[in-house]
């Protein structure tokens, strides 16, 4: 079995371990959206709205500003968001929000592209290219290499290349690192913001993680 097919059958069964079947399966199964309708009508307030996991009314709120390029910001969500999510998360004790913040042009092209799938795979679609980050964002031609990893969660080149041209989106996501900037000097990823007052700047290990949030939640 090709490859492609196998991974995307991977990135599938993510998605369905989220309950997002009914809104992800007819995107795997067909082509994401018509290159017409993905220039023309992408839905700017959706793709850029805020990205927040967890209990609404959660006592601790947790904001990640984060690049796709950068490295300790993978590390963060492969070894550390897996524990954070099964212990604060799952658990009703803590929301989590992603914020872009690029670090570079190919950045804010991986940050398009997980915000171009709905919201529901959003997360799944941040294991894939977080996970995987050194095989595009080191590659010869990354550009090539992300359109690879878009091609795993059912989007074509034609669909890509258009999502990537859409330039009010790219803008959006990169006003949003502008509101990190100018609210909380944001200056580095990852860098986090508890209950918007304590900034913590760089990878944090679960244990110190952990640590920070008991505190605050006492």
């Amino acid at each position: 079995m090709p490859k492609l097919i196998t991974e995307r059958r991977h990135f599938l069964r993510q998605v369905m371990s989220t309950g997002a079947v009914s809104v992800m399966a007819p995107l795997l199964a067909s082509p994401f959206i018509s290159t017409r309708a993905m220039a023309a009508d992408l839905d700017l307030e959706k793709a850029l709205s805020p990205r927040i996991f967890g209990n609404a009314d959660a006592p601790i709120h947790v904001v990640e500003y984060f690049s796709m390029t950068c490295g300790h910001c993978a590390n963060f969500h492969v070894t550390t968001y897996p524990e954070v999510k099964k212990n604060w998360i799952d658990t009703g004790k803590l929301r989590f929000e992603y914020r872009d913040f690029p670090l570079s042009e190919l950045a804010v092209y991986g940050h398009a592209l997980a915000r171009a799938i709905p919201e529901a795979g959003y997360e799944a679609m941040l294991d894939l290219l977080l996970g995987r980050q050194a095989e595009w964002a080191s590659a010869p031609q990354p550009l090539l290499a992300l359109q690879k990893m878009g091609r795993i969660a059912g989007i074509n080149e034609d669909e890509f290349t258009a999502m990537l041209t859409n330039r009010p989106f790219l803008e959006g996501i990169v006003a949003i690192a502008q509101q990190g900037y100018e609210e909380y000097t944001i200056d580095s990823t990852p860098t986090f913001v508890i209950n918007g007052t304590e900034v913590v700047k760089g990878y944090q290990p679960y244990e110190e993680f952990s640590a920070l949030l008991a505190a605050t939640a006492t």
